[in-house]
């Protein structure tokens, strides 16, 4: 195939190259730019299986051998330890967000929502924006309101709420729990 590629370069080229030894040229480091992003696509390839065995091996095995043992943490003779914790996700999915949102608010909650109002201005329109932010209101502009929880302040509430047994409605934010084991070696 090399060989073909090789060929197809030179039959390609304009005529009035004289010298093939460009084109060979060329096509040499064309074919050595294909087989190095073989290369790349197979040891990305390699690299996610082994990403994939350690998050098993890191939020699965461990954990349940760890537990059968009645475990959470262990050192080991060389002066490393092994640890494993929990772990929580979770997110407001679009379709949820206006009941997820209540679901805060009659919780107690309502001030883990942020309330971004904003509005867009023109170009030499500075004027404008001054008084609209001190006045906020009669220059006919319509604010842009935004409500969201930040990724992090969910991921706390729920490990909050999870740990300590509280109700947390795993439809309406998915919630995701797990364990992840961590390593700490001796340096």
């Amino acid at each position: 195939m090399n060989k073909d590629l090789q060929k197809m370069f030179i039959e390609d080229a304009p005529q009035d190259i004289t010298e093939t030894g460009n084109v060979k040229n060329l096509s040499d480091q064309v074919l050595s730019l294909q087989s190095l992003e073989n290369e790349i696509k197979d040891e990305e390839e390699k690299l996610k299986t082994k990403k994939e065995r350690a998050g098993k091996l890191s939020g699965e095995v461990i954990p349940a051998m760890m537990k059968e043992m009645s475990l959470s943490s262990l050192k080991l003779a060389d002066g490393s330890s092994v640890e494993v914790k929990p772990v929580y996700g979770a997110s407001i999915p679009i379709a949820k967000k206006e009941e997820a949102f209540n679901w805060l608010r009659q919780n107690g909650l309502g001030d883990l929502i942020k309330n971004e109002v904003t509005v867009s201005f023109g170009r030499n329109e500075d004027d404008k924006a001054i008084a609209y932010a001190n006045f906020a209101q009669g220059q006919g502009y319509e604010p842009a309101q935004k409500l969201k929880v930040e990724p992090m302040t969910l991921k706390a509430l729920v490990r909050e709420r999870l740990e300590s047994g509280q109700e947390m409605p795993f439809e309406l934010f998915n919630v995701f729990s797990g364990n992840k084991t961590t390593i700490k070696r001796r340096h």
